[in-house]
């Protein structure tokens, strides 16, 4: 008899210091599926639903397909829209009946007006209905702010082991293939999870460049091998949250006989993360550099990639921040390609006049001017489109895009995606859905901190990333935490990883 495997998805990552509450809306601009509609929806994609689908094939299990929700970053999910979800899931593992395992796609650092940890009293409803003997196994987001809670309700928990985040796929894979020696009695296993008392660390995750998280997961790997360790995850953490579980940490899911190595793992993958706690790859520079590498680079082949990173919509930035433009058009830089600046009302007013029109602007800067009030120009209406789109990948391939009604503004030499639904730039389609090879542009602004190098690294000549003081910015001294667990650090002077500890 097929084993019966409820299958689910909820994803999002909370910037609590985000002014933009999430609502019910927010998640239909990307998707809320309930049933087995998910089914046509993600098949032959390569993310983990992607996954999950091909796995429930291979496996001949009778799959009880509960619903998908993922929203674009940004603030605190509304009471409506957390119960809304949560209760599609749960509701449909009541009426499941008798269930044999669940596999779940979780973010790990969603944050509701009600929860701080809305992953783990996902998986605590989830036991609740099912118990304890069953096998329950979550993918999740490598900048998860996993919890303890996550960890007792869950046999596994299983980390993207890629930044940017293309192995979706494989790690539903792998939590499928846990799962099916599970529900075959050949493994049993247990969820352990260690936090230190630091805010950052293990790079933020980068696996671009050799370095610090590369080496934690070749260790994790080393450690995958011995007998008794499923799996080793790191997670590293989502920075822009004032929660009390707020940093990097690791996931061991072992065999009962392990527990004590597991134990050693865990601890050896955190000592050497406090270790090299002060190592990072990240570069940011001033906006200035990015425009003197675009003039220094006229005449060039490929394009200089301009990544607004503190303004990055894939960390709950407002994708609205004009700094990056307003230098552009102030230095005259031609044949530049911006994606995106969300103002759904310059959108609105570039469909009035219709394509060919010139128009007076008061483009982006709306939501906290703050950080670089609007631009204020003529621009030409060159296209207009709904912003739908498939994904080429790597990252997310095949995955439906919309960005909403859609218009591009060309200003002086400067041609602007403009959008209705925020998104991160990590696909060239972003730029060719509407009528602009980023290939042949001098510069390409992307509006990303990391996942835009998967599609943009292969064709920029070179790329700048940049801080121009959105609300994704790495100075942490901008940010005020009042439920972060202390002491922390680099907030506080700790001597010790396990200082606060939670064990």
């Amino acid at each position: 008899m097929a084993y019966r495997v409820l299958i689910a998805q909820f994803m999002h990552e909370t910037n609590t210091f985000s002014k933009l509450p999430t609502t019910l809306e927010d998640y239909r601009k990307r998707w809320l599926i309930e049933g087995e509609a998910m089914v046509p929806r993600f098949t032959g994609t390569r993310n983990e639903v992607g996954g999950y689908i091909d796995s429930v094939k291979k496996y001949g299990w009778q799959p009880v397909w509960a619903g998908a929700a993922n929203a674009t970053p940004s603030g605190k999910l509304t009471k409506e829209c957390w119960e809304t979800i949560r209760d599609m899931i749960v509701g449909a593992a009541k009426k499941a009946g008798k269930l044999d395992a669940i596999c779940l796609s979780l973010h790990g650092a969603a944050v509701t007006e009600t929860e701080d940890d809305a992953e783990g009293a996902l998986l605590e409803a989830l036991r609740g209905i099912v118990g304890t003997d069953i096998p329950v196994v979550a993918t999740l987001d490598l900048h998860a702010n996993a919890t303890l809670k996550m960890a007792k309700h869950a046999n596994a928990l299983v980390s993207y082991r890629t930044y940017p985040h293309i192995d979706g796929y494989e790690r539903a894979a792998q939590v499928a293939a846990l799962v099916q020696e599970a529900l075959e009695g050949r493994k049993k296993p247990r969820c352990l999870l260690v936090q230190p008392a630091m805010l950052e660390g293990a790079d933020h995750g980068r696996t671009t460049q050799p370095g610090l998280m590369r080496d934690l997961l070749a260790r994790a790997d080393a450690f995958e091998k011995e007998p008794g360790i499923n799996v080793v995850s790191v997670q590293a953490g989502f920075t822009w949250a004032d929660i009390p579980y707020t940093g990097p940490s690791v996931a061991v899911s072992y065999e009962p006989e392990a527990e004590a190595r597991a134990k050693a793992v865990a601890a050896a993958m955190l000592d050497e993360i406090w270790k090299r706690r002060n190592e990072s790859s990240s570069d940011y520079r001033p906006i200035s550099d990015a425009i003197a590498a675009a003039k220094a680079g006229v005449g060039k082949d490929g394009p200089l990639v301009v990544a607004d990173g503190t303004d990055n919509p894939g960390g709950g930035g407002y994708n609205d921040t004009t700094p990056v433009l307003q230098a552009l058009i102030d230095a005259k830089v031609e044949n530049v390609a911006v994606g995106t600046i969300f103002d759904p009302g310059t959108v609105q007013q570039a469909i009035k006049a219709g394509v060919g029109a010139t128009i007076d602007i008061v483009l982006g800067g709306h939501t906290d001017p703050s950080m670089g009030g609007p631009v204020k120009a003529k621009a030409l209406v060159r296209m207009l489109s709904d912003g739908s789109f498939k994904n080429d990948g790597p990252m997310n391939a095949g995955v439906e895009t919309s960005m909403g009604p859609t218009a591009v503004l060309r200003i002086g030499g400067i041609d602007v995606v403009t959008i209705s639904n925020r998104i991160q730039t990590i696909d060239l389609q972003v730029f060719l859905s509407q009528g602009i090879d980023p290939r042949t542009k001098s510069v390409v602004v992307v509006k990303s901190v990391q996942h835009f190098r998967a599609a943009y690294a292969p064709i920029a000549r070179e790329i700048v990333l940049v801080d121009s003081g959105g609300i994704c910015s790495p100075d942490i001294t901008r940010l005020k935490f009042t439920k972060l667990r202390r002491p922390i650090w680099p907030l506080d002077g700790v001597n010790d990883p396990y200082a606060g500890v939670r064990a």
